[in-house]
């Protein structure tokens, strides 16, 4: 414990004795002194610098004896006292006026510490010095770190991890929650035939469905169990508890294995809005690497998605405590039992969601067993709330149902014949021409398969999805009306989803070969899944409202709502989608259990071969409006359509 002394007013010590001490210690090369204007207080001040700095060379230093201590041992003692606080040293303050008191001098120094996790532990310490004039060193002693240290001890930390928060469904349920994993792994020195151990894990793994994504790699397994000791476990692969039961009785009994049981952060399913909700796993090395000061090994971190974009507020604030330790035997360390400063964890908080179990897990059943990259997202007509996003194949990938930037296709006719129809171009009664092939400016246009209606009510060309036909209207909606009708539906806008979401880009003021090429969803328009399924929506609902995905927290600036649209439009827009599941490209969803379904195929060739399409389905049924896309999935009756199918039936039951 430092010593304490009376203080009295600032005054000049006497010479003397500390001339004879400071003649003393020059004959025998001891000094290392501070000038400045202000004596003591300069030399604290160089003290203080040279603490965060590293170098203490310009300061004189003095043993509690009077003894001379170099400066590169206080150099040293510092790193030493600071233990595991030693990589951030403390910022340093003299707080106000250094008192002395004789030839002791006795400065105030503010030392705050920034600990692991955020928390700052501040405290004050006296730092005291020995001199007079312009002549005084500090005097060394370990509690000028803090009074609690003695010679011999440091500081160390110990550190308590928050309680992970969970993300929401729509109900407040947790969507991650601990789930059941069982992890399989191998003693090397109980396996003969490592080969056939090999084959029949393989053989077990590809046998589980819905199939593991990515499929386990066992590949290098043979020499992982040669490299390591014949006493070690290798593991092999974690898997759900529903997915072990599969194949238990095929790998239970093989020699060499072990499976035991653990829990993990884990949402419903493999598949459930994985591409959406990341993951949550163990601090991995780059982790460590780029935050050093937040996280520590064993920790959990969200990698991707909203697991990853509100990991702070998912993961709270992990607990700290500062204790002292000193030397044990054998060159360890013991705790003295002393704690000198605590910051109790704080729990995360959640994050809530939209999303509705039922119809994600309709999404994720409906895209089950797709080889091609694929998404499905669903959106409450009533409200906007994103009820289901799903994406395949399989549990990996990147959010395509709200990312994809890929052309839209024939859905894109939806938009087309709002416009058309918001200028009293058309009628469903109109009488459209629907020829083979047409010509814009050298371009020629053709339909699917190369049929041909005649002259047919648009309404029939919108069901057929009838291309010559919207290319010949298309000088109708003007330079601009596509984007503008693209925009009363939302597309375009800015929205605050709390994800990234891209909204679409719609072509406009293009030449004419462009103007018949955006009329059909081609040409230099993009769009996302999400986008399309809210342009639905607002069709069905009549006017534009934003999708939301997050309802705590709820992000600040949504787009704004749009106006509402053409009664008269919406009602022919309405019969117009009807028309293409009763007698159209989407019959196969005439006879969905439930309510009508409406909606609009769409193929969208992505490159200059007209045989590289993707398939596109929008639609809606009741308060449900959806888009599937299947990226280069050819024609959209044979691979959206069916897909659209298995979502609505899962919905209904």
């Amino acid at each position: 414990m430092p010593l304490s002394y009376p203080v009295h007013p600032r005054r000049q010590s006497r010479r003397r004795p500390i001339a004879a001490l400071v003649a003393a210690l020059l004959a025998a090369g001891a000094v290392t002194g501070c000038s400045g204007e202000d004596g003591p207080g300069s030399t604290v001040d160089a003290f203080l610098s040279g603490w965060r700095s590293g170098d203490l060379q310009p300061v004189g230093f003095l043993a509690p004896t009077g003894a001379r201590v170099p400066a590169a041992e206080v150099t040293k003692q510092l790193k030493a006292l600071s233990g595991d606080l030693a990589a951030t040293p403390p910022t340093l303050e003299r707080t106000g006026e250094v008192t002395t008191a004789g030839d002791i001098a006795t400065a105030r120094v503010r030392l705050t510490w920034a600990l692991p996790g955020g928390a700052r532990w501040a405290y004050e310490n006296p730092v005291r010095l020995k001199g007079s004039g312009d002549q005084w060193q500090v005097i060394w002693e370990p509690a000028v770190v803090h009074e609690k240290l003695t010679e011999g001890d440091h500081l160390a930390l110990r550190r308590e991890p928050a309680e992970r928060a969970a993300v929401l469904d729509a109900a407040g349920k947790p969507v991650v929650a601990p789930r059941p994993v069982v992890r399989v792994q191998v003693a090397p020195g109980e396996v003969k035939d490592v080969p056939g151990l090999v084959r029949k894990l393989d053989a077990a793994f590809k046998a589980i469905r819905p199939a593991l994504s990515p499929p386990v790699d066992l590949s290098d397994l043979p020499k992982r169990l040669k490299e390591v000791d014949r006493d070690a476990l290798v593991e092999v692969v974690t898997l759900r508890d529903e997915a072990y039961r599969q194949v238990k009785s095929r790998i239970y009994d093989l020699p060499g294995t072990r499976f035991p049981t653990d829990q993990l952060m884990l949402a419903p399913t493999r598949e459930f809005a994985r591409a959406l909700l990341g993951s949550v796993d163990q601090a991995q090395a780059d982790d460590l690497q780029a935050h050093p000061d937040r996280y520590a090994r064993g920790d959990l971190v969200g990698h991707d998605g909203l697991q990853g974009r509100y990991d702070e507020r998912l993961r709270g604030v992990p607990g700290v405590t500062v204790i002292t330790e000193r030397p044990a035997a054998e060159g360890a360390t013991e705790p003295t039992g002393t704690e000198v400063f605590r910051s109790d964890p704080k729990p995360g908080q959640p994050v809530r969601t939209t999303l509705d179990v039922a119809t994600q897990n309709a999404a994720d059943a409906a895209l089950r067993g797709q080889t091609r990259r694929s998404a499905l997202v669903a959106v409450r007509i009533s409200d906007g709330a994103v009820l289901a996003t799903a994406n395949g194949p399989g549990a990996a990938g990147e959010n395509l149902a709200f990312t994809a930037q890929v052309p839209p296709g024939s859905t894109f006719k939806m938009v087309s014949a709002l416009g058309l129809l918001d200028r009293g171009a058309v009628t469903p009664q109109t009488t459209v021409n629907c020829p083979k092939t047409a010509e814009v400016d050298g371009r020629i246009f053709k339909n699917s398969d190369n049929f041909a209606l005649g002259a047919v009510p648009f309404a029939t060309d919108f069901a057929k999805s009838c291309n010559t036909a919207f290319t010949a209207l298309a000088p109708q909606l003007g330079p601009d009306g596509l984007a503008q009708a693209g925009r009363t539906l939302g597309l375009e806008a800015g929205w605050d989803l709390g994800a990234d979401v891209f909204t679409g880009k719609i072509s406009a003021n293009g030449e004419r070969t462009e103007q018949a090429a955006a009329a059909i969803g081609q040409g230099t328009t993009l769009v996302s899944p999400l986008a399309m399924a809210g342009a639905t929506a607002a069709v069905a609902r009549g006017r534009f409202e934003q999708p939301k995905l997050l309802l705590d927290p709820a992000p600040g600036k949504p787009a704004p709502a749009g106006p509402a649209l053409k009664p008269e439009s919406v009602a022919a827009l309405k019969t117009l989608m009807r028309g293409v599941v009763t007698a159209g490209t989407a019959t196969a969803l005439a006879k969905v259990p439930g309510e009508p379904v409406h909606g609009k195929t769409g193929t969208a060739e992505y490159d200059n071969n007209p045989a590289h399409t993707h398939a596109w389905f929008v639609g809606w049924q009741g308060d449900v409006a959806f888009a599937v896309f299947v990226e280069q999935g050819g024609s959209s009756t044979a691979s959206a359509v069916p897909i659209a199918e298995r979502f609505l039936r899962g919905l209904a039951r």
